[in-house]
C-alpha cells in the first residue's frame, strides 16, 4: 500500500519563511499561482545556506513527494538527504559511516517550477533539504510517500500492557515495512536484499500477524532460485539451514502440501550438500562462509552456534521428508555425525537459546548464564529464541526483559527496531530524534561489523521475531 503522509513537525530551518503551511494538505497536483498573498500560502526558501529538516513522526520506506510552485529562473539545484535519525540526516557521506547503499539517501538534484516530483527510495524518518544556488523556492507541499505491507490481521496484541502493546505495534511496524515490496527484505534503508537467515525471525512474526502469505512464499520461491545446487543461499551455508527450518515451521503451521511438496527435490539435493559439511568425527567445514549473528561473529561460541543451527535444519528436514513419505536415513546419519561433537556453549545467550531449540533441554547452568546481567548480550535477531528459553522455565521474567530490552529502543526514539541493539549503548547516549551535542549520537556512534555508525539499519525486519513471542506468552 502507498501512502502520501504529511510531516509531523519542523526540526530546524534557516531562510524559510512559511513552514508552517506544510503541516496541511493542498492537494496532490501542482497549480499555478501569480499573487503575493497565494504564496503565502506556501514554504518559501531562499539562496544559498537556506535549509529545511522535517520530521515524518516514524520510520518510512520510500521517498517525498515535492510539489512546487514558483522557482526564480524556473529551476534550481537542491541537495536532498534522508535519515533515520537526526544525526544521519545532518552528515555529510563517509561523516560516522553515512553512505550511499542500496539506495541513495544523499544526493544533488535539480527541481522546476509548477513540478510535482517524487525522489527517493530508502528507509528514513527525517529528511533536510538544502539550495545549493541564489535562488528561491515556493513549496506547495512536501509528502513522504509510504510503501508499507497492509492486510487483514488476524493477530494483534490486545491486553492491558501498554508497554508490549507499543512493543507489538513498532515490531509489526518494521516487518510491515520490509514486507512492502513483493518480498521480505531484512531493512528498508539496507540491506534491501533477502538475506535467508534474516527471513526466519520475519516470518515468524509476518504469520503470527497475518497467517499464511503469498509474500512469504514468494520469498522463499526467490531464495531457492537463486541459489540452484550446488549453491549455497547468498553465500552463506547457514543460511541454507534456515532455509529448512523456516519451510518446516511454515509447513507445521499450515499443512500446504501443495506448495511444499515442489520444494522437496530441493530439499533432498541440499541435504547431500549439507552431509559434505560435516566429517564422520564430526567436525565442521570451516573454508565455506557460515554466519550466527552478528554479535556471535568470531566468539568462542560461534561454531557450537553453527551446529546448532544445523541441527534446527537436520530436524526439520526429518519432519518434511516424514511427511512427504520419504526416507530419513540420510538426515538421521547427518544429525548422528553433529552429535559426535558436545554442545558447549560458553557465553553466548543466543547459542544456549538455539541449543534449547535443537534439543529441547536446558540445563541450570545455561539458564543461569541466559539471565545473568539481564539484557546484556541480548541480539535482536535472537530475541525470539531467546526470550522464548527464558519462558521456558519463568515466563514472567522473559516478559519483563522483553519489555526492558525494546522499551531501551523505543525510549530512545525507536518507532522500528533496529538490526542490533547493545544496552551498553545507552550509557552516555541521547535520542536518535533530539539534538544534544552533551551525548553520544546513539546511532552514529555505535554499531559494529557491518553496521558501524550510520550504516546501522534502525528498520531491520529480523528484530521483530517479538511478535512471536507477544503473540504466544502475553495473553491478552
Amino acid at each position: 500500500m502507498k501512502e502520501y503522509l504529511l510531516p509531523t513537525r519542523v526540526v530546524g530551518g534557516a531562510k524559510i519563511e512559511n513552514e508552517d503551511t506544510l503541516f496541511r494538505s493542498k492537494g496532490l497536483y501542482a497549480t499555478i499561482n501569480y499573487s503575493v498573498e497565494d504564496r503565502k500560502n506556501y514554504l518559501k526558501m531562499e539562496g544559498v545556506g537556506s535549509f529545511i529538516i522535517l520530521d515524518f513522526g516514524k520510520e518510512m520506506n520510500g521517498g517525498i513527494r515535492m510539489i512546487t510552485n514558483f522557482i526564480r529562473q524556473d529551476s534550481c539545484r537542491i541537495r536532498i538527504r534522508f535519515g533515520e535519525s537526526l544525526g544521519e540526516v545532518n552528515a555529510n557521506i563517509k561523516e560516522k559511516n553515512a553512505s550511499n547503499v542500496h539506495g541513495p539517501r544523499d544526493f544533488e538534484t535539480l527541481i522546476c517550477s509548477y513540478a510535482d516530483v517524487t525522489m527517493g527510495q530508502t528507509g528514513f524518518r527525517f529528511v533536510r533539504i538544502d539550495i545549493l544556488e541564489e535562488k528561491y523556492i515556493y513549496f506547495k507541499n512536501i509528502f513522504c510517500v509510504n510503501n508499507i505491507f497492509s492486510k487483514k490481521a488476524i493477530y494483534t496484541y490486545q491486553g492491558a500492557d501498554k508497554r508490549i502493546a507499543e512493543i507489538f505495534a513498532v515490531a509489526k511496524r518494521t516487518v510491515d515495512l520490509c514486507a512492502a515490496e513483493g518480498y521480505v527484505w531484512d531493512g528498508v534503508k539496507r540491506d534491501r536484499l533477502l538475506w535467508v537467515g534474516d527471513l526466519a525471525p520475519e516470518v515468524m512474526a509476518l504469520t503470527s500477524i497475518y497467517g499464511r502469505l503469498y509474500v512469504v512464499e514468494r520469498s522463499l520461491d526467490l531464495a531457492k532460485k537463486l541459489a540452484p545446487s550446488p549453491k549455497f543461499m547468498n553465500d552463506i551455508y547457514t543460511y541454507s539451514m534456515w532455509w529448512i527450518i523456516i519451510l518446516a515451521d511454515y509447513y507445521k503451521e499450515f499443512v500446504c502440501k501443495e506448495y511444499v511438496k515442489k520444494h522437496i527435490p530441493y530439499l533432498v539435493e541440499l541435504l547431500d550438500l549439507l552431509d559434505g559439511l560435516v566429517d564422520e568425527k564430526g567436525d565442521l567445514n570451516r573454508e565455506i562462509r557460515y554466519l550466527v549473528d552478528w554479535p556471535t561473529k568470531d566468539s568462542v561460541d560461534e561454531l557450537v552456534g553453527v551446529r546448532v543451527i544445523f541441527l534446527m535444519a537436520i530436524n526439520g528436514a526429518a519432519y518434511l521428508l516424514n511427511a512427504f513419505g520419504l526416507s530419513t536415513d540420510k538426515v538421521m546419519r547427518i544429525k548422528e555425525k553433529l552429535l559426535k561433537r558436545d554442545l558447549i556453549v560458553l557465553e553466548k545467550k543466543q547459542v544456549i537459546a538455539l541449543k534449547y531449540f535443537a534439543t529441547g533441554q536446558l540445563t541450570d547452568e545455561e539458564y543461569n548464564k541466559l539471565i545473568d546481567g539481564g539484557v546484556k548480550g541480548f541480539s535482536t535477531f535472537m530475541s525470539y529464541y531467546i526470550l522464548s528459553a527464558i519462558a521456558s522455565r519463568d515466563e514472567k521474567l522473559a516478559i519483563e526483559l522483553m519489555k526492558e530490552y525494546y522499551g531501551a529502543m523505543l525510549d530512545r526514539g525507536a518507532t522500528t527496531f533496529w538490526e542490533d541493539f547493545n544496552i551498553d549503548w545507552l550509557e552516555g547516549s541521547g535520542r536518535i530524534d533530539e539534538f544534544d551535542d552533551t551525548k553520544k549520537d546513539l546511532h552514529g556512534d555505535y554499531g559494529a561489523h557491518c553496521y558501524v555508525g550510520f550504516r546501522h539499519s534502525l528498520c531491520h525486519g529480523w528484530s521483530a521475531g517479538v511478535v512471536k513471542f507477544i503473540k504466544e506468552h502475553c495473553r491478552n
